[in-house]
C-alpha cells in the first residue's frame, strides 16, 4: 500500500507567535490555531499529560501544511544550540519555492533570519540559500530561473 499524501511537517517552537510571523511573512496561510491535550494527545506522543498550543499553516496552492506546536506540558527539551550546522544528524530543513529570492529574504530578515551560506545559483536552473528562522529552524529557499 502506498501514502496517500505527505499531510504536514511538524515542528515544535518557543514562541508561537514569532514562528507563525515568520511563515506567514513567508507566503503561508494561518489556518487556526488549537490546543491539545488529553489521552488521544498522550497516546499519539507517548508522553504524559500533554498540553499543547498549535497553529497550522499553509501553503499558496494548498497542497502543503506546516504545523507548529507550543509545549506547555510537558515543558519542551532543547535538542542542543539553535545555530547547529546544516549537516547536523536530524536537523530540520523546509524548502520553499519562491518567486523572488532576494525579496523574501529581506522580507524574512525583519523576522531575524539570517543566512546560513549565502545565496548560491545552480547553472541556469536555480537560485538557492538556506536561512536559519525561528527556534534555528533552517528553511530552504528556491528561485526556479527562466
Amino acid at each position: 500500500m502506498a501514502i496517500q499524501r505527505m499531510d504536514n511537517v511538524g515542528i515544535v517552537v518557543d514562541d508561537l507567535d514569532a514562528a507563525i510571523a515568520f511563515f506567514v511573512e513567508l507566503g503561508m496561510e494561518l489556518e487556526g490555531r488549537a490546543e491539545v491535550g488529553g489521552p488521544f494527545a498522550d497516546q499519539c506522543t507517548g508522553l504524559d499529560g500533554v498540553r499543547c498550543d498549535i497553529a497550522m499553516l499553509r501553503t499558496p496552492d494548498g497542497h502543503s501544511r506546516l504545523e507548529l506546536a507550543k509545549y506547555r506540558s510537558p515543558a519542551a527539551i532543547s535538542g542542543g544550540p539553535r545555530d547547529r550546522p546544516h549537516n547536523v544528524l536530524g536537523t530540520h530543513r523546509v524548502m520553499f519555492a519562491v518567486d523572488d529570492i532576494e525579496d523574501t529574504v529581506a522580507r524574512l530578515r525583519t523576522h531575524g533570519a539570517d543566512l546560513v551560506g549565502t545565496l548560491a545559483q545552480y547553472e541556469d536552473s536555480y537560485r538557492l540559500c538556506y536561512v536559519r528562522g525561528p527556534e534555528g529552524i533552517i528553511v530552504g529557499l528556491a528561485q526556479q530561473l527562466g
